[in-house]
């Protein structure tokens, strides 16, 4: 009975020092024409407006959506709260929630028997949350204290197709980019091919099918820029806890510049 009573206070515990780190994400929102993007935005530690610094922005999943500006944390939040990582790289990284009513990508969704069917849309309009992500990175990158050669992007599942559709969006903007468990169409792979780019995805992946990974891994090798690619082999649709377990995936990613 003490021994039940003593994990329960350290699950306690533990839940309540990850809250308490989750809330180092200083909440905010940015509202343009009567629409409100809502983020999370992690300062570097001893953040000075009078210095530049890397920006990394990431997308969430579809299941962290909505309008609390919280949620968007449950998945990568904590990567970037990492002591080692914060001591020795000083990055603003911004989290924006995608509403309930829009989705990051430009991507048909079809419903069959509770399997979902997506076909990605080559150009199109972006969706209302992508077009607001548009309107805040154009407005937030200006700032004096934002380092331009090193502006990055990641995201898992939506967010993971939102990476491949903004970085075609603004080609010219990202130093490099990861994508986990995402997709796109093939075609828009030309407008991104130099961006340098790690995809992951889990082999067994019922959700989102790894063959849309692969397609752009090929994709970018045909056009003569070959992307990272990464497959867990045993994985399903929660590639993402491997990925932020690799090693590399960080210091690989500030590792480049414009």
């Amino acid at each position: 009975m003490k021994k039940t009573a003593a994990l329960l206070l350290l699950l306690s515990l533990s839940i309540t020092a990850f809250a308490q780190d989750l809330s180092l994400y200083k909440k905010e929102n940015f509202v343009t024409k009567g629409d409100t993007l809502k983020y999370r935005i992690l300062y570097p530690k001893n953040f000075d407006t009078n210095k530049k610094y890397p920006i990394i922005l990431f997308l969430h999943g579809r299941g962290e959506s909505g309008n609390d500006n919280e949620r968007q944390l449950a998945n990568g939040g904590k990567l970037f709260l990492n002591e080692n990582f914060r001591n020795s790289n000083e990055v603003i990284t911004i989290f924006p929630q995608c509403s309930q009513n829009s989705y990051w990508a430009n991507v048909e969704i079809d419903t069959v028997n509770t399997k979902r069917f997506f076909t990605f849309v080559q150009g199109g309009q972006p969706t209302k949350s992508m077009d607001l992500v548009l309107q805040f990175t154009d407005q937030f990158f200006k700032n004096s204290f934002v380092d331009p050669t090193r502006i990055y992007v990641g995201g898992l599942s939506m967010g993971g197709m939102g990476t491949f559709e903004i970085l075609r969006r603004k080609p010219k903007t990202f130093a490099a980019a990861f994508a986990i468990c995402g997709g796109d169409n093939v075609k828009n792979v030309k407008k991104y091919k130099h961006t340098p780019l790690w995809i992951f995805h889990g082999g067994l992946d019922d959700v989102v099918t790894p063959q849309f990974s692969h397609g752009i891994y090929r994709e970018r090798k045909k056009l003569g820029n070959e992307a990272k690619f990464t497959l867990y082999l045993k994985a399903n649709h929660n590639s993402w806890d491997s990925a932020f377990a690799e090693p590399e995936l960080l210091p690989w990613l500030l590792s480049h510049k414009k």
